[in-house]
């Protein structure tokens, strides 16, 4: 009797496993629709399936999507994905098709700093997918919450040679916080919501989300393609049936039950009290702090304005890396340009907030022994990377960098008396290099090619306030760097630490969808420039006016300053002059080409 009793339990078990029952109105449901007899398969009925149902999975992503305030998506379109797509327009949602999948990614990842939320793109399978690593890594090294959303083979097919079929989870959970496969309808909503979430959470990142196309379409289509024998004859072929009907009845149960799509709320670390006021007392002691600002401090909850004004209170002398370049505006009295390493070294407080010691900061060599050194970051990968090597922290604080600004300030006060000494002298050395750089930029010819200072130099002073920046170059770009100056926060996209040639269309596309009313130039080298061109086609049939700044020396110049007094050889870096007009006449292009040949500068009216 026991036996029996327990085999009847092992039976229902595995029978509720099977049909994937959620609670006790689910298997209510089933028992009504399979002696309703509604026309439909008994399998049909019991994983309760609207056979009839036009919908589709495309219908549910886009709805999520909508839900969560993403008003476009940028794509490279794909038979994997088109439910979506069209899904998504039906909603509002705009869709921005590129000319390369790795655009896509680089626009959503704009997309995501720029507008502070989640950016998405959606690629089809295989060498789609492919096609987005390295912006996808990109993203996760700077740190933007993106969703990648991809295209796969049907399920069944899976791993048996389909079209485009590569295991695709295995390429992207190195590279993503959050990594799912969608094979039921019933589980793209909270599988969406899940990793939006994870993607906007403590320290933000890319995440993918990978569809079957057998999720995707119309039960009616999916049926008809998925291989039924209607004349089956015999066991086998009967089976295969059965088995068949199981499998997309499973696939397409409980599709269409109401789900709840709202957000799941994001969850930052936030700072402890106890380090804000450690942080407080050695601003108060310090004679000469310095504050390091990185991109991750224009991340959310704070807003930037309040960031600056945080800035502001504490009076420190500021240098602004990243997505933080602009933040105290044009010529703020407190941010310094050019005498970091000076700082650096003469500081009694450094505060890294959201700058970490890689390569830029020498891996912590150039922080000194004899200063106190505070570290916050919502990474402790990145808030500790390298330290005990080569610098130590006295204060390291795990937490959202902005507001642990914000309440140190608050915490502070304006009772301090403000390093005014300490400021003055930096001002002086930062001006004496500005001088020196003046100088070099004086000349409009440099050995009777155009001085590429000197025009970068024109082209700040002509900059509108309200302009967005794209950085995408090696040489041209880095003097861009310390020439050009964003006029506001979130105005200079670069790709970060990762150090990526090629972001230049993608972040420009991005840039401009958010703010379609504002000026928008990629600072291209000739180099990079080859990378993304071709997205000058997107701009013009999205009607986006965008402006591409090309310093056109023929040369991987970066390299080659190097490469040929080391080894006396010029293999590789050199190219061709890029011709501007005869690429224009492709397209609607608009292209201002740099070339470093004898001309004369002339100013400018961009």
């Amino acid at each position: 009797m026991l036996f029996l009793i327990f085999f009847i339990a092992v039976v229902v078990l595995l029978f509720w496993k099977w049909l994937d029952y959620r609670s006790l109105e689910e298997v209510q449901g089933s028992v009504k629709s399979v002696l309703s007899g509604n026309g439909q398969h008994i399998i049909s009925n019991l994983f309760q399936v609207d056979e009839k149902s036009k919908r589709h999975g495309g219908e549910l992503v886009a709805s999520v999507l909508k839900s969560h305030g993403v008003q476009e998506i940028f794509v490279l379109c794909g038979g994997h994905i088109s439910p979506i797509l069209v899904a998504a327009e039906k909603l509002g949602i705009k869709i921005f098709d590129t000319r390369h999948e790795v655009t896509a990614v680089f626009a959503a990842d704009a997309v995501a700093r720029l507008r502070q939320s989640i950016g998405v793109a959606a690629v089809t399978a295989g060498p789609g997918l492919t096609n987005t690593i390295t912006a996808v890594k990109n993203a996760q090294m700077a740190e933007s919450p993106l969703l990648l959303i991809g295209g796969a083979a049907p399920t069944l097919l899976k791993g048996r040679g389909a079209l485009q079929d590569i295991d695709q989870m295995v390429l992207f959970k190195p590279l993503c916080k959050y990594a799912a496969r969608v094979e039921r309808l019933r589980d793209i909503v909270p599988t969406l919501k899940e990793a939006i979430k994870a993607a906007k959470s403590g320290c933000p990142g890319p995440v993918f989300v990978e569809f079957p196309v057998d999720v995707l379409y119309p039960y009616e289509l999916v049926v008809k393609e998925i291989g039924f024998n209607p004349n089956a004859k015999g066991f086998i072929q009967k089976a295969l049936n059965y088995y068949l009907r199981c499998h997309v009845s499973r696939q397409f149960g409980s599709a269409w039950f109401p789900q709840d799509i709202t957000p799941i709320p994001s969850s930052i670390p936030m700072p402890k009290s106890e380090d804000v006021m450690k942080i407080v007392e050695l601003v108060r002691q310090a004679k000469r702090p310095v504050l390091l600002l990185g991109s991750q401090a224009t991340l959310p909850p704070i807003k930037c304005e309040d960031l600056a004004k945080a800035v502001e209170s504490l009076g420190i002398p500021v240098f602004l890396g990243g997505m933080c370049r602009g933040l105290l505006g044009k010529d703020h009295p407190l941010q310094f340009r050019h005498v970091r390493r000076d700082a650096l070294k003469d500081a009694d407080l450094t505060i890294l907030a959201g700058t970490v010691a890689d390569f830029r900061l020498s891996y912590g060599r150039t922080l000194s022994k004899k200063s106190k050194i505070v570290a916050i970051n919502r990474n402790r990968q990145q808030l500790t990377k390298n330290e005990k090597a080569f610098w130590n922290a006295d204060v390291s604080v795990q937490a959202d960098v902005a507001t642990t600004l914000v309440n140190v300030a608050s915490s502070v006060g304006s009772g301090r008396n403000k390093p005014e000494e300490w400021i003055t002298q930096l001002r002086q050395k930062d001006n004496e290099k500005e001088a020196a750089n003046e100088k070099k930029m004086s000349e409009e010819l440099v050995n009777g090619y155009l001085n590429p200072l000197s025009f970068l130099s024109k082209f700040d002073k002509t900059l509108p306030d309200d302009a967005i920046l794209v950085a995408d170059g090696g040489d041209f770009v880095g003097s861009a760097a310390y020439i050009v100056r964003p006029r506001g926060p979130l105005q200079w996209l670069d790709p970060g630490a990762f150090g990526t040639l090629g972001v230049g269309g993608g972040f420009a596309l991005g840039a401009k969808v958010v703010h379609p009313d504002r000026p928008v130039y990629i600072i291209w080298g000739d180099g990079s420039c080859g990378y993304s061109l071709m997205e000058f086609d997107t701009f013009a049939r999205h009607r986006l006016p965008v402006i591409g700044v090309v310093g056109n020396d023929a040369c991987w110049t970066q390299i080659a300053r190097e490469q040929i007094p080391m080894f006396n050889s010029s293999v590789a870096v050199d190219l061709a002059y890029l011709v501007a007009k005869p690429l224009a006449s492709i397209t609607a292009w608009h292209l201002l080409c740099i070339e470093l040949s004898k001309v004369s500068m002339v100013d400018m009216g961009i």
